[in-house]
């Protein structure tokens, strides 16, 4: 355990000028002054960013000492144990920065209080390991939280009735548990959950500003600068990671992105652009999660329900780009550069009709398909390789 400390104690050296900018950040005229400025946003990053950097090394300290371990074993790539918690560290911060900001709104509330949940069922999994079906119905209970304040899809028209209202539910309910445990299965490599956090939320923002929804782009603003700060300690230049996100840590960032998504009125006048916007940028989760549901039914992997949601796999796609493309790292940024694609088409949507909205998502679709090709195609010639190296 020593050495996990030792070799990260380059970064106390900023510890300390972090935690003063934290600490001249949550005085009121200093809030003031960036609001009258209309720096807003930049207020969000700075305070979740600087406290986040700040109580990652504090979690790190906490989570050895309650059991928040993760130990290696045949299917975990790190060779030593590592703590957990890091996502308490983001969680707070993010939420310090929401608290601090001082606008609020019902349907706020429930998606803090839905994201409590979600956190406080994820730690008590990094401790002791949990079943997926009492994670899930604790997830449920969140989502109902949110939906209970009017935070629902509106892909069907109300013109349709109670139809329109069961169809829009389920598909909420199935996003934000889709899009939550999706974080939760891309936790598998250094910095892969805390930087596509980063770029999705990134883009959330942009989006968001664009569309004049300032009060969700300061809710995506905080998610940056939160998963900012965590990212010094979990992406390390030439080692391992001193710390993971956790369960705590991956499932909150997507409940909270989810919940975003859902809120948000991406443009009032074209409901497809609407839809096709939020999809686009978190395509990558989309398409993995469709992607290794249909291989797994195909290849008898899984064939009930509880079979799907306690399968654990290295079968995702950072799994499957890794062994193609000869390390976890390239893996990371070829993952990071294709979400960045993907959030880039859904900015240029902001001016763009139905039928290029269509046309844009058209693309996605192909780009994965070459993805999948490509990575197949690499994975027949590594598995040949070795075969021949064995010979």
């Amino acid at each position: 355990m020593t050495g996990i400390y030792n070799r990260q104690g380059i970064w106390w050296r900023h510890f300390v000028p972090m935690l003063i900018m934290a600490l001249l950040l949550i005085i009121p005229y200093v809030r003031h002054t960036f609001s009258f400025y209309g720096l807003r946003w930049v207020y969000m990053w700075a305070l979740s960013f600087s406290f986040s950097f700040c109580l990652t090394p504090v979690f790190r300290w906490i989570a050895p000492r309650i059991g928040a371990m993760d130990i290696p074993d045949d299917r975990k790539r790190h060779g030593e144990a590592t703590p957990l918690l890091g996502g308490g560290a983001v969680f707070l911060a993010f939420l310090l920065a929401i608290l601090v900001n001082g606008i609020f709104s019902p349907e706020l509330m429930a998606m803090l209080f839905g994201a409590s949940l979600v956190f406080i069922i994820g730690v008590i999994d990094d401790i002791k390991d949990m079943k997926a079906a009492v994670k899930l119905i604790v997830q449920l209970a969140a989502v109902g939280c949110v939906m209970f304040q009017g935070i629902v899809l509106r892909v069907l028209p109300e013109t349709l009735g109670f139809a329109a209202d069961i169809s829009n539910g389920i598909l909420t309910i199935l996003w934000i548990l889709g899009i939550t445990n999706a974080f939760n299965f891309f936790d598998g490599m250094d910095g892969m959950a805390s930087g596509l956090g980063l770029i999705i939320a990134f883009f959330l923002g942009v989006v968001a500003f664009q569309t004049n929804q300032p009060f969700l782009g300061w809710i995506a603003v905080a998610v940056v600068g939160s998963c900012l700060g965590f990212l010094p300690y979990n992406l390390l230049k030439n080692e391992r990671a001193t710390i993971f996100l956790g369960d705590a840590g991956s499932t909150v960032i997507g409940f909270i992105l989810a919940c975003v998504a859902v809120y948000g009125e991406w443009d009032l006048n074209n409901s497809v652009i609407s839809a096709v916007s939020p999809l686009l940028i978190f395509w990558v989760l989309f398409f993995d999660m469709v992607h290794i549901t249909i291989d797994r039914i195909v290849t008898g992997k899984v064939t009930t329900f509880k079979e799907w949601i306690e399968y654990v796999g290295r079968d995702h796609l950072h799994h499957r780009m890794a062994q193609i493309l000869g390390s976890p790292r390239r893996s990371v940024l070829f993952i990071y550069l294709l979400t960045i694609c993907f959030g880039v088409s859904a900015v240029v949507l902001r001016n763009a009709t139905a039928r290029d909205a269509v046309l844009l998502l058209c693309q996605a679709v192909l780009m994965v398909i070459m993805v999948t090709v490509l990575e197949r195609i690499g994975r027949r010639h590594v598995e040949t390789s070795k075969k021949n190296d064995c010979k």
